[in-house]
This record gives C-alpha cells, sequence and structure tokens, in this order.
C-alpha cells in the first residue's frame, strides 16, 4: 500500500543519481513530465527519448522550461485490436509487452480513474519470489529477475532495491513449513536460505527473538528480494508503452460489455463505445464487476487490505520482515517511515481504506517482536481493494466468453507479481491463449480441482 521505496538503498545496473533525479523530478510533477535526449531507447520505437545525465543537465541550463508530457492522453480511437481494462501495473506491463515482444501496438488501455490509482500506487512494494508450488515459484521469479534490469530496459529509474526479504518462523509448524520452501526453492534454482535466530539478530538488530508469546526459531531469507518504487513502476511501463503507440485513456469508466453469438465485439464506457476482438480484463478488486458485465461469474472475493506508515526515524531496518504468524511485515522507507502491514479484512467490501481494529491487532502483535516501535506515532494509514481466490493463487486465462481473457486474484501479493503478470498476460492475448508460464492459472481450474494452494506462503499480506 501506498508509500516510497527505498531509493538510496541501492538502484541497480548503475543508474546514475542525475537519472535518479530525473525519476523525482517526475515522481513531483505526478509522472506527467519526461525529458527528451537524442537517442532512442533499447528495444523501443524511437518516438521515446532517452533519459540521461546530459539531460538533465540541459534542463537545468535553461530553468527546466523543456519537460514534455511522458505519455499521451489521446481520445480513443473506434476501434483497437485489444483493449486492456485498468491501467495498474499488471495492465500497463501487459500492453508493454504485447507492444514490446508480439509488435501489437493499437492497444487501448481504458482506467476509470486515474493511472496507477488502485492497488498498484497503494502496495507496499515488496518484491519476493520464494513460494511453495512450482507454477507460483515460476511466476515470481520472472517477475523478480525482470524487475533486476527494469529500470534499463524501461529507462526509467524504478529504484528497484535488492534488500533482502526475510519470513519468520514463530511456531515449529512454521518453521517446518519454511524448511520445506526452502527445499522447494533449491530445487527450482531460486536463492534462498535457513537462517537461526542469531543469525536473523544479525540481520535486523532491533527484533526481540526471545519473546514469551512470539519467538523467533528460525526463518527463511531471500536476499535478493527487495523493494521498487510503486508509482514508477506504473510510470515507467506507461511511458514505454505509449512511445510504442499504446493509447491510455485515463478518467474512462466502462459500463458495459458488448457481445454476439461469436464472442466479444467491444466495451460501452463514459467516453463511448470502442470496438475490439479482445478485451483483456486486469482491474484486481473490481475483477467480479467487470466479469458480471461480460456474462460470466469469477470465484473470487474482494475485501480490503491496509498499511500504515509512522512518522520517519533514523536508518534502523534495511530489509523486509514478515511474521506471519502475527499476519504482519514491516520494513523502512528512504524517508524512515516504518512501513506495516497486515492481513486482509474478514468481511467483503470495496472501500479503498481500512478499519482502526485490524490496524490496532497487526501493531500490538508486532510490538512483541519489536518493542521499539511501541514509542512510534501513526503518520498516516490507507487501504486497497484485493481480489483473492479460494487456493490464494492468481486466474490467468481465458473465459467462457470468446475472446475475453481475464488476469485477477492476485490477492494480497500483486505488486511483486506485474512483470511477469504482464509477460504471461501478453503472451495469452497475443496468441489467444495461455503459454506455459500462466497455464496451470485458468480458471478452469476451480471446476476440474487443479487448485494451486499458496495458502502457507500467502498467508500474510505480501
Amino acid at each position: 500500500m501506498r508509500d516510497y521505496g527505498r531509493a538510496g538503498h541501492g538502484c541497480v545496473g548503475g543508474v546514475s543519481g542525475l537519472r535518479h533525479e530525473a525519476a523525482l523530478i517526475e515522481s513531483r510533477t505526478g509522472g506527467l513530465l519526461g525529458i527528451r535526449e537524442a537517442t532512442g531507447i533499447r528495444g523501443m520505437a524511437m518516438g521515446m527519448r532517452r533519459y540521461s545525465a546530459f539531460a538533465i543537465a540541459r534542463e537545468a541550463a535553461r530553468y527546466h522550461t523543456g519537460w514534455e508530457r511522458a505519455w499521451r492522453s489521446p481520445q480513443p480511437k473506434a476501434e483497437y485490436d485489444a483493449i486492456i481494462v485498468g491501467a495498474g501495473g499488471h495492465g500497463l506491463a501487459t500492453a508493454y509487452y504485447l507492444a514490446k515482444n508480439h509488435g501489437i501496438t493499437n492497444v487501448a488501455v481504458v482506467e476509470k480513474g486515474w493511472l496507477g490509482g488502485g492497488n498498484t500506487g497503494r502496495n507496499t512494494t515488496i518484491i519476493r519470489s520464494n513460494y511453495l508450488q512450482p507454477s507460483s515459484m515460476a511466476v515470481f521469479e520472472k517477475s523478480r529477475s525482470l524487475y533486476e534490469d527494469l529500470s534499463q530496459q524501461l529507462n526509467y529509474n524504478i529504484m528497484f532495491s535488492p534488500r533482502g526479504v526475510l519470513m519468520l518462523a514463530q511456531t515449529e509448524h512454521e518453521k517446518r513449513a519454511w524448511e520445506r520452501t526452502w527445499h522447494a526453492n533449491r530445487i527450482a534454482g531460486i536463492e534462498s536460505e535457513l537462517v537461526t535466530p542469531e543469525r536473523i539478530k544479525e540481520i535486523v538488530p532491533i527484533i526481540e527473538t526471545g519473546g514469551p508469546r512470539y519467538p523467533v526459531l528460525g526463518g527463511l531469507w531471500q536476499p535478493r528480494g527487495g523493494t521498487a518504487r510503486h508509482d514508477a513502476v506504473a510510470w515507467g511501463y506507461a511511458r514505454a508503452a505509449s512511445a510504442m503507440g499504446v493509447d491510455i485513456i485515463q478518467q474512462c469508466e466502462v459500463t458495459g460489455v458488448d457481445r454476439d453469438a461469436d464472442g466479444v465485439t467491444g466495451i460501452q464506457t463514459t467516453k463511448g463505445a470502442i470496438r475490439t476482438k479482445k478485451l483483456c480484463i486486469v482491474v484486481a478488486g473490481n475483477s467480479g464487476v467487470l466479469a458480471d458485465m461480460a456474462g460470466f461469474r469469477l470465484p473470487v472475493e474482494s475485501v480490503a487490505l491496509q498499511a500504515l506508515v509512522s512518522e520517519p526515524i533514523k536508518p534502523c531496518m534495511d530489509c523486509v520482515v514478515m511474521a506471519n504468524t502475527v499476519h504482519g511485515y514491516m520494513s523502512q522507507s528512504d524517508k524512515g517511515e516504518m512501513v506495516i502491514g497486515g492481513g486482509a479484512d474478514g468481511f467483503n467490501n470495496y472501500t479503498q481504506r481500512g478499519s482502526f481494529q485490524h490496524i490496532e491487532e497487526t501493531v500490538r502483535a508486532l510490538i512483541e517482536t519489536f518493542p521499539m516501535i511501541s514509542r512510534l506515532k501513526m503518520l498516516r494509514q490507507w487501504g486497497g481493494i484485493v481480489d483473492m481466490t479460494g487456493d490464494r493463487s492468481p486466474i490467468i486465462g481465458t473465459t467462457p466468453v470468446p475472446g475475453v481473457f481475464i488476469n485477477c486474484g492476485w490477492g494480497t501479493g500483486g505488486f511483486k507479481a506485474i512483470p511477469g503478470s504482464g509477460w504471461a498476460t501478453a503472451e495469452m492475448v497475443a496468441d489467444g491463449a495461455p503459454r506455459a508460464l500462466a497455464a496451470p492459472f485458468s480458471l478452469d481450474r476451480f471446476t476440474e480441482g487443479r487448485m494451486i494452494d499458496e495458502s502457507v506462503a500467502a498467508a500474510v499480506a505480501h
């Protein structure tokens, strides 16, 4: 949920400080402004100019009067080869990979609000891939590996920080579960390690490992996990997709789905009717609403997920810590705030806000593991709408309506999956059927009993 990635902790790939400043300048202007430089970005259309230190220096010399829009905001055309509903991270990544990998550029991304204003702008930016099931490990490791050089691919600093993710074992059952996950990760070639309480104390000096109620018995450590700036991920994908010809249409709500005997024919929006033969629904917590418009049902429920940040303090924790037993997790932002999140609310709703009762329960439990946070004051809190499936795994697949594709059900872990999800969904939209990466997550697995049970690995938010 909404906080900033820790840019100063480690931007990979040798991203210079000046390019880092370029991203910050865009963030302060709402992501609408860009810098033009003479060289086209690798693998992309020449319409987008490369960010560079020279561009920063040039604009500084003329008092920053040469900034221009980072992506276009056109009116919708009458027809597109494909329409993606939802301009969050997953939808924008799908559009980008459709254009980059498959050459399909006559694409519209339709968003009822503003770009990145849903869960992409409301998460705690955690990136990891140490899941249990092979299909889950495949898609999340694909995402994590893409995140590593995404700044270079997009020519946009997403502030990826591979600071490491530590998952605590606070019961004997949880300790055995992490041992099982560790063995599965080793078989899949994912770097992770079991750590002792002593090693955990070295990684996180502020932790209390010997508490009477929630002792720390060990943990699972993924050193190449980390965080990234959520807004920058959305802006980077939007900028790159727009440069290749994708239309990003904001403030355009879908009010209906048109279809005939052969399948989908278009959509009705607040900006008029738009024709298409391929419609991809990527709207997270509102997936059930769009599916109902298209004429089918989804086995998902929408609930609120919330987080909060404390007042800023000096650096005291340089990794992400997750505690499934107490349904809480914590990291520290570049501004010094402690970013705290918990599990999803226990009732269905569509409000982008949480409840103080849930916050109190999460913080009360975390204080026993991190006593020092008891003296901190809460600065702000927020919520987002997440869509949960019965097996806590996503749905990426075709639907009963020909031409309609669905990408939903990421639950509490959608941000970490953005690049891999977009990659797999773009393959599916281009081919008309999912390839190997997305095939296990088909919608019909719920009727065929092919569940992908990730309740152990995904029982806590992110």
